[in-house]
């Protein structure tokens, strides 16, 4: 055998099943021709074709083509006419009828009625007055086919024939429901090679020796000793398989759980509705603040929460009304009525609230908690603010703590997340003092965007909790922006699209 001869029978002996009964019938042949000679299916042929032209057996051409097609109303206008046509028809016979006559004699829908009303008045062809329609126009014009009608004549056509006054007609004919249907369309057609020639005066049936697949039945039998295998090329592009992979989100935040629980914290977690008291009077936040409002935060209609005990929220009442030692309060009157609302939560800090609660009972503290949730806000959607977001919270409950180490754990959790471009800036929470802003620097809007407000809770958050004051360093982070600086999001409501494919194509969160 020739050099030539070798090469070729390697071709032959990587020709898969599907390959070999396509084959005998490119020459000349088209897609749909070898669908009705092979009845392999349409989607084992085109995979077939792929892989020939991948050997050089033949050569592949897609044509793609954008079709007009009629629509389902199209179809019906083109045999019947347009709206308008038939409305035209019954107003040429006459120079004034009445609106319900002419409805009743053009046989057309209330809402076809109202479309070819308004296309005969945009072409200054009628009038309406006092209920009655009226001729306007020349009559002449008026039974003249319009350009729509002829566009309608001439379908199915491709996009790329258009002439202008066709074009002319799509766009009006697009606005309209079920006239017209634009369709993708896909030519394929192909020919052999001199290669693909050569092959096809060869015999292309299988021998006895060659095995297609290789199973566990053909291993345990030993029928495979002796025999030849199918020539696999592992050059030739195949269909791409997405594995399995947890939404980016949660890729994130379980990595800065584990952040926080490397650095010592122990995890907290809650419901997402909570009452007014847990979510605004045990932290200090006045019941005639802003951020109480329904402008601010989402209630629950008709729902009341049940208050903890009543000299936990005496306690809460005295800190509000100033009637604790060392503080004026907001002076005003609290009222239960206000605590008993329940919202969803907004913000997370609700939890260490709750975890504070706790640790008053237990006395297991010095102590480390964070928590990574969803919270909700009554905000104006944009690029940096959405009214459901995820948050991470964490406090540090220690005699000795100091306003250094609240500085020093922020730093090294955001180091952590790869935020190196931060800054440190006085800050206002009714329920820290003193209080920070932590920003970082967003390269693509030019802006700071603020990541983190904290601070140490004030003694009329910790006093009703424990009796006394003891120093809790606190912090609560809006986690999304973090996300969407890893992952490149330019806009955080990317971030709820739940596009398949951007999730496929997005990266592994790998720091």
């Amino acid at each position: 055998m020739t050099e030539k001869d070798i090469e070729i029978q390697k071709v032959i002996e990587s020709l898969s099943p599907n390959e070999r009964k396509i084959i005998p019938y490119l020459e000349g042949s088209t897609f749909k021709g070898l669908d009705e000679k092979t009845t392999i299916g349409k989607t084992a042929i085109m995979r077939a074709l792929e892989f020939l032209s991948n050997k050089k057996i033949i050569q592949i051409s897609i044509k793609k083509e954008r079709i007009i097609e009629l629509g389902i109303n199209g179809l019906t206008y083109k045999k019947q006419g347009l709206p308008e046509r038939r409305l035209a028809n019954v107003i040429a016979e006459k120079t004034t009828i009445s609106i319900p006559d002419a409805m009743s004699k053009s046989g057309i829908s209330d809402n076809e009625f109202k479309a070819a009303l308004g296309a005969l008045k945009r072409k200054a062809l009628i009038n309406l007055v006092n209920g009655n329609i009226i001729l306007t126009g020349k009559k002449e014009a008026l039974v003249e086919k319009s350009l729509e009608e002829k566009f309608l004549e001439t379908l199915p056509k491709n996009t790329d024939q258009l002439e202008p006054q066709e074009k002319y007609s799509l766009d009006k004919l697009k606005s309209r429901k079920n006239i017209i249907d634009i369709q993708d369309k896909k030519t394929v057609s192909f020919k052999p090679t001199d290669l693909g020639r050569e092959i096809m005066q060869q015999n292309l049936t299988p021998t006895k020796d060659m095995i297609e697949q290789l199973t566990p039945e053909i291993l345990k039998s030993g029928r495979w000793k002796g025999k030849k295998f199918r020539r696999y090329d592992l050059t030739s592009p195949v269909p791409r398989i997405n594995g399995g992979k947890r939404h980016f989100v949660n890729q994130a935040t379980d990595y800065a759980k584990k952040i926080w629980t490397d650095m010592g914290f122990k995890e907290m977690s809650g419901n997402m509705t909570q009452s007014s008291f847990w979510n605004f009077d045990v932290l200090f936040t006045p019941q005639d603040h802003p951020v109480r409002e329904m402008q601010d935060t989402f209630f629950i209609k008709d729902k009341i929460a049940k208050l903890p005990d009543n000299k936990f929220v005496t306690e809460v009442k005295k800190a509000h009304e100033g009637k604790i030692p060392g503080s004026i309060g907001w002076q005003y009157n609290w009222k239960d009525k206000e605590a008993k609302k329940v919202a969803l939560r907004t913000h997370t800090t609700c939890l260490s609230a709750k975890t504070l609660k706790e640790i008053s009972q237990t006395k297991e503290f010095p102590a480390k908690y964070f928590s990574v949730g969803k919270v909700f806000r009554n905000e104006t959607l944009d690029w940096s603010h959405g009214f459901e977001f995820n948050q991470t919270e964490g406090i540090v409950i220690d005699e000795n703590a100091t306003f250094g180490q609240l500085i020093g754990y922020l730093t090294k959790f955001f180091n952590k997340m790869g935020f190196d471009k931060i800054r440190v800036r006085p800050g206002y929470f009714p329920y820290t003092e003193p209080s920070v802003e932590v920003d970082y620097f967003n390269p693509v809007k030019k802006a700071w965007v603020e990541l983190v407000g904290a601070g140490m809770f004030r003694p009329e958050l910790t006093i009703p909790i424990f009796g006394r004051h003891i120093p809790v360093l606190a912090w609560g982070m809006g986690f999304d922006r973090m996300i969407t600086k890893f992952f490149n999001i330019k806009d955080l409501r990317e971030m709820f699209k739940n596009d398949i494919n951007k999730l496929r194509d997005m990266k592994i969160w790998d720091k």
